[in-house]
């Protein structure tokens, strides 16, 4: 029997832990979170968004086959024309303005994290940039829905955060999730598992890199 990605997960279930349960998360789904941590992390998402679509474009050059090319060109016109807009909209509710987002310096932990999913992706395959890709993707939409199975996430207006869960919890992000997750196992079905073992590495790296983008958050890490 092949790999799945459930496996990823368990060959680093701690750091998954507490990537999807991180101080960050927990204090959003409360509503409890300082306003000027989401603006920092909302700030900062909006540089990881680019580097995002980057990697959509190197997905694009590491296809082999035309659906994986038309899956990257999805992805990367998804960012670019679609969600990178939604960004900017949600940052103006918050009151960071076009220009402000134009003009950020990275963060250090944005730099780690986008810097290490890219040199994945060129020195890997593109099954490497996908797992390097994973905790983002997937773990957004499981953020989403561990929030909503756990007692203490607040909903509607009295969470100033409840828009941010609902955008990971829709039907297009969720079914974007499962549509990776159905790729990601199609492909690790057929590893071998010294294979696998370089992949969990790939995972586990970018797993502590989400970590740390939370930590971020919560810092206010330039």
């Amino acid at each position: 029997m092949g790999y799945r990605f459930t496996d990823l997960t368990a060959a680093c279930q701690d750091d998954w832990r507490a990537y999807i349960e991180h101080d960050f998360v927990r204090s959003l789904g409360a509503g409890t979170l300082a306003e000027d941590a989401f603006r920092h992390y909302l700030q900062q998402d909006y540089l990881f968004l680019i580097h995002f679509a980057r990697a959509y474009a190197l997905a694009a050059y590491k296809s082999r086959t035309l659906a994986d090319l038309r899956q990257a060109h999805e992805g990367l016109k998804a960012i670019v024309d679609v969600e990178l807009g939604l960004h900017v909209g949600y940052c103006r509710e918050w009151g960071i303005s076009e220009e402000a987002l134009a003009s950020l310096p990275e963060a250090r932990a944005t730099m780690a994290y986008t810097r290490y999913v890219l040199d994945t992706g060129n020195r890997g395959d593109l099954l490497d940039l996908h797992v390097a890709l994973a905790p983002c993707l997937i773990g957004y939409g499981e953020i989403a829905n561990w929030l909503n199975g756990r007692q203490g996430t607040v909903r509607g207006k009295a969470n100033p955060y409840d828009a941010w869960i609902a955008m990971y919890e829709g039907e297009e992000f969720q079914g974007a999730m499962r549509a990776e997750l159905e790729w990601l196992d199609a492909r690790l079905a057929d590893v071998t598992p010294a294979r696998f073992q370089e992949l969990s590495e790939v995972f586990r790296d970018a797993t502590r890199l989400e970590i740390d983008f939370w930590q971020m958050g919560l810092d206010r890490a330039d």
